[in-house]
């Protein structure tokens, strides 16, 4: 079944930038939503930002403007640029694939182990 790895969470102190990235094991056929979402301690998930196959993107409110979505067809690899981080950023952070059609198959939601994002003051 395919897999999904994110990377590229880290320390970083306010306003600088990471870019996370989520790579399939498998080559990407055809996918719906590329998603990501955030988890905070004592939070419930949000989502921060969605990508569709047709390439329309919506963001959460609170990272309007700082944070970008994006994919590289030939990596298999959804990215999420973000810049101007803030403390309140803080968050585990997961990628989810709604809709995907790979090599190997089919599969209605897969979701990454998650990346820890920790933004200091």
């Amino acid at each position: 079944q395919v897999q999904l790895a994110e990377s590229g969470g880290g320390l970083v102190q306010a306003g600088g930038s990471l870019r996370l990235s989520c790579a399939a094991s498998e080559a990407i056929r055809a996918v719906n939503t590329m998603t990501w979402y955030r988890q905070a301690p004592g939070k419930q998930r949000e989502m921060v930002a969605i990508l569709t196959s047709g390439g329309d993107t919506k963001y959460a409110d609170s990272v309007k403007g700082r944070f970008t979505i994006s994919r590289d067809n030939a990596k298999n690899t959804v990215y999420l640029q973000m810049n101007s981080l803030k403390v309140e950023d803080t968050a585990v952070y997961y990628c989810n694939l709604g809709g995907l059609r790979y090599t190997g198959g089919f599969i209605g939601s897969a979701w990454g182990q998650g990346t820890q994002v920790t933004v200091s003051s």
